[in-house]
């Protein structure tokens, strides 16, 4: 790479933490930076600097879409859930042998007060919901709500950006509506529709944890879905200021 030449930095975005990176990078000549979203959200929020929508054709594409831009660095930022994505990113970086770093949310971790189930997938998730709980609160996004369609003991008031995919519950309410939910409204919202339990990915972050500490105060059951294990030969970090000193170590 030539040393007057600006860095090119794919940056897998579509979470908050990618757009704080994007923002912290456009006022930063030192990089020509691309933010990519999977296009899964029907209005995304669009970061700063230059960005494109939609996939790469899975991990061959992205091997492709790599070497036809010249990126010398990639940056995962997607959500932590977004395992088919991230190792796609790792195939393709090895292939061209660029640096590759993980930019995570710290997970939610159970304190005091929590009444956590933990289960390792959505299918799990649908099979621990209490014989008690009639009225759920399900928030683990559109694409996994099949896993709970064939319970009819409960009725679920499920919370997405966008609408879910078409096999749902046949008790159930959709909310449409897209985070940051302060603590005050989340008690209110449960208390109000009559909340027995709480279904949730583990995202980590400030976006959405407030459910967490709402169902806390109000005694009432989290059924949290572990994250994905991320291989250990994957470096990864939890703070935008962490990707930069990341870059400024490679090419500064």
């Amino acid at each position: 790479m030539d040393i007057d030449q600006a860095v090119r930095v794919l940056v897998l975005g579509g979470t908050s933490e990618s757009r704080e990176l994007a923002a912290r990078l456009s006022g930063d000549d030192r990089f020509d930076f691309v933010t990519s979203l999977a296009g899964r959200v029907r209005d995304p929020i669009l970061p700063l600097g230059t960005s494109r929508v939609g996939g790469f054709g899975g991990a061959d594409g992205l091997t492709r879409w790599l070497h036809d831009h010249e990126i010398h660095a990639m940056v995962d930022a997607t959500h932590p859930f977004a395992s088919t994505i991230s190792n796609n990113a790792a195939i393709a970086a090895a292939h061209h042998r660029i640096p590759l770093l993980g930019l995570h949310r710290t997970p939610w971790s159970r304190r005091p007060g929590d009444q956590w189930i933990e289960v390792s997938n959505s299918s799990e998730a649908a099979a621990a919901i209490p014989a008690d709980a009639g009225r759920v609160l399900l928030t683990i996004g559109r694409q996994e709500v099949a896993a709970f369609a064939a319970i009819d003991s409960s009725w679920f008031l499920i919370r997405s950006i966008d609408p879910p995919d078409p096999v749902l519950p046949i008790n159930h309410e959709l909310l449409l509506t897209r985070g940051p939910f302060d603590i005050a409204s989340e008690i209110e919202l449960m208390r109000r529709r009559g909340i027995d339990a709480v279904v949730s990915k583990n995202s980590g972050g400030v976006m959405t944890e407030a459910k967490i500490t709402a169902a806390r105060e109000l005694g009432i059951p989290v059924i949290m879905v572990a994250r994905p294990t991320v291989p250990p030969d994957r470096r990864v970090v939890y703070t935008v200021d962490d990707v930069l000193a990341w870059l400024d170590s490679l090419f500064g």
